[in-house]
């Protein structure tokens, strides 16, 4: 009887592919990562705005967000502030845009004197457009 000689390669050959499984695994991990914190980074002012039917979100191109909470405490892009600093922060900017459009935020519950003091250190500061936000009335479930 004879037998076959068995041969085995002196070395493994080099892997000439790049292995994807842990490259998708990561990328992934990444979407679920954004997907679950991208709603939370939108806005971390929790704010109680009023409804009403014309709040459409319009279309501008530059624009900064100010905002009193319930308390009456004034925001500026989400960072407390006093007066004194939102006239400064204000001015600023109308010195660099001047047709930049402030769109104020108020909590419905917020006191209307500190609203009117807002848009008057807004105006002082230098920017007279200003847009009230409000959220669109919720529509009733069928």
């Amino acid at each position: 009887m004879a037998f076959g000689r068995l041969e085995r390669s002196s070395s493994a050959s080099p892997m000439s592919e790049i292995n994807m499984t842990p490259l998708i695994d990561v990328m992934l991990v990444l979407l679920v990562i954004f997907m679950i914190t991208a709603p939370l980074m939108v806005s971390s002012l929790k704010l109680d705005l009023p409804s009403s039917e014309g709040a459409k979100p319009g279309e501008t191109p530059d624009f900064i967000q100010a905002a009193i909470d319930s308390a009456g405490k004034w925001y500026l892009a989400d960072e407390i502030v006093d007066p004194a600093t939102l006239r400064q922060r204000i001015a600023e900017i109308a010195r660099r845009k001047p047709q930049t459009e402030v769109q104020l935020r108020a909590d419905k519950t917020a006191p209307y004197g500190e609203v009117a003091a807002l848009i008057g250190e807004v105006q002082q500061g230098g920017l007279t457009r200003i847009a009230l936000v409000a959220e669109p009335p919720a529509t009733p479930a069928n």
